[in-house]
């Protein structure tokens, strides 16, 4: 049977391949530590928690609730961007509520993609950018580039060779997966660009506290009129650990506001209400810097114990993540076929690059969610493979092959 069109624009899920066989490894019993998803460990904060079952007592919170988002919610949002960031934001119009940033990213996608549409987006990126606007009609066009002297270039390039005209840039910094972090100054320039050339900006920066030499990253709604054009996403899936509760926010200009809410009417009621008032309690709290100092360590750990390993890999500045160039000896391979021996010669799970993009197809993403003493399991696993098989890596062929 033909597979339905909007299926069919979607290339096979890489990290499927890699999930089957995580799940086979661990159906054999073996203990596979999973470096791979970036899936938080940690407990979301106590009084999180205790706030959502006080909630969830009255009977009242029970029934459909607000698909922006209740007005508490959006104010305590608004109250954290002029916290961190200075920038005000009017929680009625230009504020709204999401299941989390994917969700977010997604219905924004089909709120302003036409069929045939241009979007330029970074390669590699976290695969919602691309992803939502290739099913709501769109075009990527994939720009190689970090957030350096090189961006606006290739965004002028980007502009010169689209029909039609660019719609929008996709922006994510920190980066997931290249951990790269973006200056204030680099979001003066795009925004610049993006308003002389009519581009709207849609901006990720679902890792904006988790950071770790002292600099909290930018937002670029920062910049003097970047609201203007722009609308930013978050999560608190991260930041407060807590990734199933799927809580997030898109904020910023009001008239794309207007019509992702609008979109998002027809789809959901919005979140549960419980879940709604702990996220504006964990947002008018202060439980962030613990979180953040877990994952400092475990990054530090991480670099130390895989460079002694014979894995060098550079020290993430952001994010939950350490994007790891893959070994000399196995580069040929490609990350996927990498990734397969990971976890069949190594028990440890790594997400393959090229899931991200062609361009990260030299990489895998490392994620900091297993404690420190599996994170150095996870090393002396890597030691002993690349021990055994650096010598001879033609030889080294994941079994899966011969399945």
């Amino acid at each position: 049977m033909e597979e339905f069109h909007k299926v069919r624009r979607l290339p096979p899920y890489v990290f499927e391949q890699v999930n089957r066989l995580k799940a086979s490894a661990r159906s054999r019993g073996a203990d596979i530590i999973d470096l791979g998803m970036g899936n938080p460990d940690l407990p979301t904060p106590k009084a999180i928690v205790d706030k959502l079952c006080e909630v969830v007592r009255d009977p009242r919170t029970h029934r459909y609730s607000s698909s922006r988002g209740i007005p508490g919610l959006r104010r305590a949002q608004a109250a954290y961007y002029q916290r961190r960031f200075g920038v005000k934001l009017n929680p009625d119009t230009q504020v709204v509520a999401t299941l989390g940033s994917k969700e977010g990213f997604a219905n924004m996608a089909q709120a302003i993609t036409a069929p045939g549409d241009v979007i330029l987006c970074p390669n590699p990126t976290y695969p919602i950018h691309a992803f939502g606007f290739i099913m709501s009609g769109g075009v990527i066009r994939s720009l190689q580039v970090e957030p350096d002297d090189g961006f606006i270039p290739a965004l002028e390039r980007g502009v010169r060779h689209s029909i039609p005209k660019p719609l929008a840039l996709i922006l994510n910094y920190p980066s997931n997966p290249t951990a790269l972090v973006a200056s204030l100054d680099f979001y003066k320039d795009v925004v610049a660009f993006a308003k002389k050339n009519d581009i709207i900006i849609l901006s990720d920066l679902a890792y904006s506290e988790i950071y770790f030499d002292g600099n909290p990253p930018p937002s670029v709604l920062q910049v003097p009129g970047a609201i203007d054009v722009c609308v930013e996403f978050t999560s608190m899936s991260k930041t407060f650990s807590m990734p199933g509760w799927r809580m997030g926010f898109a904020v910023g200009n009001e008239r794309l506001i207007s019509a992702l809410t609008r979109v998002k009417s027809y789809l959901d009621y919005g979140a549960f209400t419980p879940i709604q008032v702990a996220a504006a309690h964990a947002l008018n709290g202060d439980e962030i810097a613990e979180v953040r100092e877990v994952y400092h360590k475990r990054r530090d750990v991480m670099v130390d114990s895989f460079g002694r390993a014979g894995w060098n890999i550079p020290a993430p500045a952001a994010s939950m993540f350490a994007w790891a160039p893959i070994p000399e000896p196995f580069k040929h391979l490609g990350s996927l076929e990498f990734s397969k021996l990971l976890i069949e010669h190594a028990d440890v799970a790594v997400a393959p690059g090229v899931g991200f993009g062609e361009h990260g197809d030299d990489f895998v993403r490392l994620a900091l969610v297993e404690n420190e003493h599996r994170i150095r399991q996870a090393a002396r696993n890597i030691k002993r493979f690349l021990s055994t098989s650096a010598k001879q890596p033609n030889n080294v062929v994941p079994l899966s092959a011969h399945r």
